[in-house]
């Protein structure tokens, strides 16, 4: 069903992931492996949150709505978007699959003034109207050639910022778009001169957060480990100093207003939680939680109390390799 789907695309996410995992095999001395408060297998602080409906869902994006703490998760396999109010056990189905033509459902957000974005890695990002669920906008990357539209993060003034995983640059959308309706996706910063030299098809670009004030944006290279600050005043790139390990595998990115920043690194079934210095160019690791109950955890949300991830379960019939998944549910994890 999904190389039906997506022939080009899957190829190219397994290739990455794979090509990622050898890197990191063979670049990262064990001794720079994350280990701080490392948690057993079947960590107990880990549980699940609810189930999400369907045999092959292969979740990846989660959005919280901040004024209601309604959860959105986006289905990679085929675009649908699933919700989940406060205390339901299973999420129902909010925008179903191809909905707008949509293929996939990477990144999630949701606004401060309520609206999800959802991006498709095959084409660009669409905004929707989440009492209505009309779509309020839609945009697409410009140009022909490889693209992987991922995560996005949005800034307190409205703009919106998108990571491309195979272009190494992120694009822009202001206020000003988004009121027009729709448009093209052009790049803002184009970090490809920036990025550590990685084998030809893999990933750099993945998850994407932004500061509480809107000075900076934090990236990261998920097959370097590195992660790269924007200066949204000046547009300087710099790469963060990284103290007690780094983010290789890194997918989802999650920064909280007191300056914590917590991680999922996919393939190794991690979480790590990191402080990062008030100016945004330092980072200290501060926990990390290994368990294969995680099942591949590509992004995550965090809440007073507990932090959502996704198990996307990719390796069990996804596109990284064959299986028969289990149900797919999203996990709750505390002290994180």
């Amino acid at each position: 069903m999904l190389k039906k789907l997506l022939p080009a695309t899957l190829l190219t996410l397994t290739t990455a992931l794979t090509l990622g995992a050898i890197t990191a095999a063979q670049a990262a001395p064990a001794a720079s492996a994350p280990t701080p408060a490392s948690a057993p297998a079947h960590d107990n602080r880990i549980s699940t949150a609810f189930t999400l409906p369907g045999e092959k869902v292969y979740p990846e994006g989660i959005a919280t709505d901040p004024r209601n703490h309604t959860v959105y998760v986006g289905s990679y396999a085929d675009g649908t978007v699933y919700r989940a109010r406060p205390g339901q056990r299973t999420a129902e189905v909010f925008l179903p699959a191809g909905t707008d033509g949509r293929h996939t459902a990477n990144g999630l957000r949701v606004d401060a003034r309520g609206r999800l974005w959802v991006t498709d890695s095959t084409s660009g990002v669409s905004v929707y109207d989440t009492a209505s669920r009309r779509r309020l906008a839609h945009f697409e990357v410009a140009g022909s050639g490889g693209l992987f539209v991922n995560d996005l993060a949005i800034t307190p003034d409205g703009t919106a910022y998108l990571t491309d995983s195979v272009r190494s640059v992120i694009y822009r959308i202001t206020p000003a778009q988004l009121a027009a309706g729709s448009g093209a996706l052009l790049p803002a910063y184009d970090l490809s001169g920036h990025l550590t030299p990685s084998p030809a098809g893999s990933f750099a670009l993945n998850g994407i957060v932004s500061d509480p004030a809107g000075r900076f944006l934090l990236t990261v290279d998920m097959t370097a480990g590195d992660l790269h600050r924007i200066d949204l005043r000046t547009g300087a790139i710099s790469r963060v100093a990284l103290q007690g390990g780094d983010l290789t595998h890194a997918d989802g990115l999650d920064l909280a207003p007191d300056g914590t920043l917590r991680v999922a690194h996919n393939t190794t079934n991690t979480l790590t939680r990191w402080h990062l210095s008030p100016d945004g160019t330092r980072a200290r690791l501060t926990r990390t939680i290994t368990d294969p109950s995680l099942q591949i955890p590509t992004t995550l949300s965090h809440t007073p109390g507990r932090t959502l991830v996704v198990r996307s379960q990719f390796d069990k019939g996804g596109p990284m390799g064959p299986g028969t998944p289990a149900s797919f549910t999203i996990a709750s994890v505390r002290g994180l």
